[in-house]
């Protein structure tokens, strides 16, 4: 396996999965250039909505894993399709924990220099999310 597949796995498992936030530091190019909506972006700026978001995950999907069902790297470039997979144990778009499942589907794309990510792509289903969660229930009451 790719030095880079290495360095994305780390990233998801001990960042996004595990919460450690220093791995952003560690992993992400301070020159980082960001694509996914919501996180656009370069710089320090990206590495802030990282942190923010690890944080904001970790405060309503408890138990978070993923499985890394597809991984292909080619040059300085890796593609991952991956399943997110969690327990919605806190407040969400206003809607309490309901203990519910957690199921999303991840798609990313990374592009490496010196063994940091220099840009991404990301495309999580958010839709799922809020469905899973019951945000849109909510949404369709109002």
């Amino acid at each position: 396996m790719s030095e880079n597949v290495e360095i994305f796995k780390r990233f998801m498992v001990e960042g996004f999965e595990g919460g450690n936030l220093d791995v952003v530091d560690e992993l992400i190019s301070p020159d980082i250039v960001e694509h996914q909506f919501g996180f656009e972006g370069s710089g320090e700026e990206v590495r802030d909505k990282l942190k923010k978001a690890i944080t904001d995950l970790h405060g309503f999907l408890h138990g978070l894993h993923y499985t890394f069902d597809d991984i292909v790297a080619v040059g300085d470039m890796v593609w991952a399709r991956m399943t997110a997979t969690s327990t919605h144990g806190g407040p969400f778009f206003g809607v309490p924990a309901t203990g519910r499942p957690i199921r999303v589907a991840v798609m990313d794309v990374c592009r490496f220099k010196d063994g940091q990510i220099v840009e991404h792509w990301g495309v999580p289903d958010r839709f799922a999310v809020l469905a899973q969660t019951g945000a849109l229930d909510r949404l369709k009451a109002a």
